[in-house]
């Protein structure tokens, strides 16, 4: 059973200040669509974004495939949230239990993408949403992690959505023309890379690359806290193309009022 423990990142581990960015902004934009709801996290990791989540949502609930990821998010948060192991594509609630459900940096790992969509729909209830954020494949530099099976872009992800009864808006975070003059220079150097097969596998392996590029390192909090980092403005990007213009795709897939 694949744990996922080497490609994640955890609570403690040095991360760059780009991903922490990120990873303030996900769930900053999470809370936004989730005051007052009934929230189920699936691939939690670490749960970084559970206790920032329960400042304004009605419930959070989270759970993980892996066992050994969740025991640091059971270890740091004790009894505060009901968090539990399970498989994204089989989830062990009931029909119709959830308002909001949220993935963040995870659906390349599902086997079957289209189960977890079918999942979604049947745990939330008429009028729900998901909240799901990926890396962009189209980007001509693009590296995919280890253990990935599918990656899904910005068509993709619409298609995927959709054939499920939600209606999709996409945006697009992180814009390649705001990043370091250092990031730009080395994206050719990473397409080649990643080509022959160079590209570093696990976190601990990119560490080195990433303070070649990002600088000095920070650690990756167990709990996010409020304007821990700057607030995103969100571009909306198209559902019909590939997104060439921003790192990550950010997904809202909004259920119908009735479910046929």
């Amino acid at each position: 059973m694949q744990q996922f423990d080497n490609v994640t990142e955890l609570a403690g581990e040095e991360i760059s200040s780009e991903q922490l960015f990120r990873l303030y902004n996900r769930y900053h934009w999470t809370a936004s669509h989730s005051a007052g709801k009934d929230v189920l996290e699936v691939a939690c990791g670490s749960g970084a974004g559970l206790g920032y989540l329960a400042r304004t949502a009605k419930s959070v609930t989270a759970g993980d495939y892996s066992a050994s990821i969740l025991a640091g998010a059971r270890a740091h948060y004790g009894d505060r949230f009901d968090i539990r192991q399970f498989d994204a594509q089989d989830m062990p609630y009931p029909d119709a239990s959830f308002d909001v459900v949220v993935m963040h940096e995870a659906l390349y790992y599902i086997p079957d993408a289209s189960r977890f969509v079918a999942e979604c729909r049947r745990v939330l209830r008429p009028g729900g949403i998901v909240l799901l954020t990926n890396a962009n494949k189209d980007l001509f530099d693009f590296n995919p992690s280890p253990y990935s099976t599918v990656y899904h872009g910005a068509v993709e992800l619409t298609q995927l959505f959709e054939s499920h009864g939600f209606a999709v808006q996409l945006f697009g975070s992180t814009p390649l023309e705001q990043v370091s003059l250092i990031q730009k220079v080395t994206r050719p150097i990473k397409w080649i890379a990643v080509r022959l097969g160079l590209m570093p596998k696990t976190m601990r392996g990119k560490r080195l690359l990433k303070r070649i590029i990002f600088g000095a390192p920070v650690l990756m909090p167990a709990e996010i806290q409020p304007d821990m980092a700057a607030v995103e403005t969100l571009a909306p990007i198209p559902n019909d193309r590939p997104c060439l213009t921003h790192k990550i795709i950010y997904c809202l897939a909004t259920l119908g009022d009735a479910k046929s």
